[in-house]
């Protein structure tokens, strides 16, 4: 089994940008995205058409390390220099849960861990310290 910590950049609508840079100044590779216009949509919240080319999840490749991100803001406003999030990556879903229940006493929940269309089991919880961690399974639902 194995886990992996993993930075996830919060960008609100500049991370195409962000990646075109990274690409450049780090030789970055895109090894995956997902464009939120090519996400299952929500009749409830429809998509502005200005936001399907927006980010919805994105990772990059550099060197031996992998950097994620996306155009989506967890909290309830965005300030530039702290939309740095930790990914804790795991093949195990008892350890996920694990984590998530260990990392949210004193905390905050922001996402239930639960399964999404994209894991088995995702959840986006904030610690006591202010810090916020995106925990996940491999695999897909």
């Amino acid at each position: 089994m194995s886990t992996n910590l993993i930075p996830f950049l919060e960008m609100n609508g500049s991370a195409n940008e962000a990646i075109e840079l990274y690409v450049k100044a780090l030789d970055a590779e895109v090894a995956y995205m997902l464009r939120y216009g090519d996400t299952p949509e929500n009749p409830e919240a429809p998509l502005p058409p200005e936001k399907k080319d927006w980010v919805n999840y994105a990772v990059l490749k550099i060197g031996d390390s992998e950097l994620q991100m996306t155009d989506q803001v967890t909290g309830s406003t965005y300030e530039k220099g702290t939309q740095i999030t930790i990914v804790v990556q795991t093949d195990d879903k008892e350890k996920a849960t694990r984590y998530f229940d260990a990392l949210k006493q004193g905390g905050r929940v922001n996402d239930p861990l639960q399964a999404s269309f994209f894991s088995p089991a995702y959840g986006n919880v904030t610690d006591r310290f202010g810090i916020t961690f995106r925990i996940l399974t491999k695999g897909r639902q």
